[in-house]
């Protein structure tokens, strides 16, 4: 896709930004129809953009990462498959149901040489796509279908790869119907058990239940500006305070951001994105993508299985043990 037509969902802070890039277009036009040398002043101006540009994204609050984290143009699970693999077929189906979950992607595919298994969240482009999708929040059949591909992967010592990327879980009447707690809850426990090595990325937002269904991995790597929270911060502040208007609050409350998760032991790789994030340049995305799977894959394919089960189990036992200090100074 053209990049004008990527710059024309603009977030509300990142107008003052495009307001001076239309100010360059306009000046280098005018220069050009009068044949007058400006590249001193256009130079200026385009060094004063790249520095406004660096000063916004430095400075984003927990909310306004999460307009990053859902920006339409973001690239989705699809466009990183596609992207950093040789080779992409797409399975369907949880052999249950006997429907195939649209929210939840995944398939096999051929990794710089190597055979894998991936899959994960995909939200729709637009409103009809994310209807057809429904917005990324996988249903039971969702999840059992991501099981039947990671089981195929360990039967066959095919490495996973797992992109998350949804707002939670399907929380509708027919999903609980069908058993919705019942099918993550399965994925958490299974996900510990597999010998093979698991390499989950939060590519936009991880929200709740529904992250976690494929979030089980040895690696956990997340965007700069993607988001990973137990609830979103509408539902958080309408829960605590009974007013959504204090969602920004909330946010900030909640830790959701890789910075905030690298911190707290939770996250392993923080992956930079581009300037402007990685719907503004999204083969570099892909690329710093593709670098970090590769190293992790690596390292994590020197480890013995059992090691690797051992690591994974420890990892997750470990998050949230924290040491409390007594009045008087002593550790309780």
């Amino acid at each position: 896709m053209p990049t004008t037509q990527r710059k024309t969902i603009l977030l509300d802070f990142e107008k003052p930004l495009v307001e001076l890039e239309d100010r360059i277009s306009q000046i280098r036009d005018l220069a050009e129809d009068n044949d007058v040398d400006v590249s001193t002043q256009l130079r200026q101006l385009q060094t004063r953009a790249n520095q406004l540009r660096q000063e916004i994204f430095a400075s984003l609050t927990p909310a306004l990462r999460f307009q990053v984290a859902r920006h339409p143009r973001r690239p989705s699970t699809l466009d990183y498959f596609q992207a950093v693999s040789d080779v992409w077929i797409e399975l369907h189906g949880d052999r249950c149901s006997g429907k195939d979950d649209p929210a939840l992607v995944g398939g096999i595919a051929r990794f710089e040489g190597r055979p894998v298994v991936m899959l994960g969240h995909q939200k729709g482009r637009d409103t009809k796509d994310n209807v057809a999708r429904n917005f990324g929040m996988a249903s039971p059949g969702g999840y059992r279908k991501a099981m039947r591909l990671m089981a195929h992967a360990n039967h066959f010592n095919m490495p996973i790869f797992a992109f998350i990327d949804t707002p939670g879980a399907f929380p509708g009447y027919e999903a609980e119907e069908m058993g919705q707690g019942e099918a993550i809850a399965y994925n958490l426990r299974e996900m510990f058990s597999l010998d093979v090595p698991i390499i989950c990325t939060v590519i936009g937002e991880g929200g709740s239940g529904g992250a976690l269904g494929i979030g089980v991995g040895d690696r956990l790597m997340m965007f700069e500006h993607a988001v990973y929270t137990v609830a979103s911060p509408e539902a958080c502040a309408a829960i605590l305070w009974k007013d959504a208007g204090r969602a920004g609050e909330a946010a900030e409350a909640l830790k959701i951001t890789a910075t905030d998760l690298k911190n707290l032991g939770i996250l392993d790789v923080l992956l930079p994105e581009p300037l402007g994030g990685t719907h503004a340049d999204p083969l570099r995305a892909t690329q710093i993508l593709k670098d970090a799977l590769r190293e992790n894959l690596e390292m994590l394919l020197t480890l013995a299985p059992s090691e690797r089960r051992d690591r994974r189990y420890r990892k997750f036992r470990d998050i949230g043990v924290f040491m409390e200090t007594a009045q008087n100074g002593q550790a309780s």
